[in-house]
């Protein structure tokens, strides 16, 4: 069964080619890379998802140096000059390093927690090289299997539900690992939010700003998904592509002439008769 599941699909396409120098000098430490994966089980977490998003990791560049010395010397002899950009994710395996370059040939999305602090993500780096070599329940994969025959049978408004209450082992999809990493310093992703404008204001003192008037309601990192880094008004997108770094210019483009002779021409507006009202 774990072999049917996590087995690649041939019908895997990648939209746009990923360059890995402006991927590398774009990517900083406690970046979310989000991922839409090839395996069959990777269709799965999508539909219960409704996203493109099937897999999510944290860039740690090469900060093992200094969190987890005793490892980043296997990494330099594992991956050479890659180790100096690596990421952390929770896969069959356990929770493991890998270089970014692992994903150059698939859709991937690079979210940015917007205003982090250098202490916090101080925090959340260590919080998340700590789960080095942590085993892996295997028995997540095995839970899913019930879904991926029946998934289209599931109402809309329990798939985001199943990936909790489907049993212990298939929380860890849920990208548990990073949203608990963000909780820790009480970095919000999908928070429930009231706004409040009405409540006297409060001030921090260190910061000498007001708090924001709206009660926010801490998200349950058990439902927490790749596809809410993606929404989260608190992380931003991350353009790395060939083209898309710097200032772009549309009128750059080259476009080719087998892309002209398939374009089909838009129909002429039909003919209205009488005024408009």
């Amino acid at each position: 069964m774990m072999r049917v599941l996590t087995k690649p699909r041939k019908t895997y396409e990648q939209r746009i080619p990923n360059d890995a120098d402006a991927l590398r000098s774009q990517l900083r430490p406690g970046d979310v890379i989000l991922v839409e994966g090839d395996q069959r089980i990777s269709q799965v977490i999508r539909y219960l998802t409704q996203s493109s998003w099937s897999h999510a990791a944290l860039y740690i560049g090469d900060e093992l140096r200094r969190f987890r010395p005793d490892l980043a010397q296997e990494m330099r002899e594992r991956f050479g000059p890659d180790a100096a950009y690596l990421l952390i994710e929770a896969l069959e395996d356990g929770v493991v390093c890998n270089p970014v370059t692992k994903y150059l040939r698939h859709n991937i999305r690079v979210c940015r927690p917007r205003g982090l602090r250098r202490d916090d993500l101080e925090r959340i780096l260590a919080h998340v090289t700590a789960q080095i070599g942590t085993p892996y329940n295997v028995r997540h994969v095995l839970e899913l299997a019930r879904y991926f025959f029946p998934v289209s049978l599931i109402p809309r408004r329990y798939r985001r539900a199943a990936l909790r209450y489907g049993g212990e082992a298939t929380r860890v999809i849920c990208t548990t690992m990073l949203a608990r990493a963000f909780a820790s310093v009480g970095f919000p992703i999908v928070p429930r939010v009231t706004l409040n404008p009405e409540a006297p204001r409060r001030w921090l003192r260190w910061w000498r700003r007001p708090l924001y008037q709206a009660l926010y309601e801490k998200e349950d990192p058990a439902l927490v998904t790749p596809r809410d880094f993606d929404l989260s008004p608190y992380f931003d997108i991350v353009k790395f592509h060939h083209a898309a770094v710097g200032h772009f210019d549309y009128r750059r483009i080259h476009w080719t002439e087998e892309a002209h002779a398939s374009a089909t021409p838009m129909p002429a507006p039909a003919k209205v008769e009488g005024n408009a009202a």
